[in-house]
């Protein structure tokens, strides 16, 4: 990603607080899928990429199987990860984690930071 760029993702009301939402961004010309989930008045995004097969969070564009526990689970293998911190705490990847994306909350933006 290019250094000292900063692109609106989406207004934080946007994500919702029970499935997430799922942006593109354009990474060295290429888009590419984020994955945006509300804890709270927090906001954390990772990159919407499994670890265990390099295969997308979602099961249909924008959805994503989130638990009422706070993990999120990858509909290819079963792969559930920790919403707060990203790791993987079940299945095929134990141990692993989702590559997280710097992010900021400004004026009820959420901002790419790369």
């Amino acid at each position: 990603m290019q250094s000292q760029r900063q692109v609106i993702l989406c207004p934080i009301e946007d994500i919702d607080p029970e499935h997430g939402r799922e942006v593109q961004v354009e990474v060295s010309g290429r888009s590419e899928g984020l994955a945006l989930f509300r804890l709270g008045e927090r906001v954390v995004a990772y990159r919407n990429i499994c670890p265990h097969q390099g295969r997308a969070l979602s099961w249909a564009p924008g959805e994503f199987l989130c638990e009422p526990d706070g993990s999120l689970v990858c509909p290819h293998h079963g792969a559930r990860f920790e919403l707060v911190t990203g790791r993987c705490i079940a299945g095929p990847c134990a141990g692993s984690s989702l590559s997280e994306v710097t992010i900021r909350l400004e004026n009820g933006m959420v901002w790419l930071e790369s």
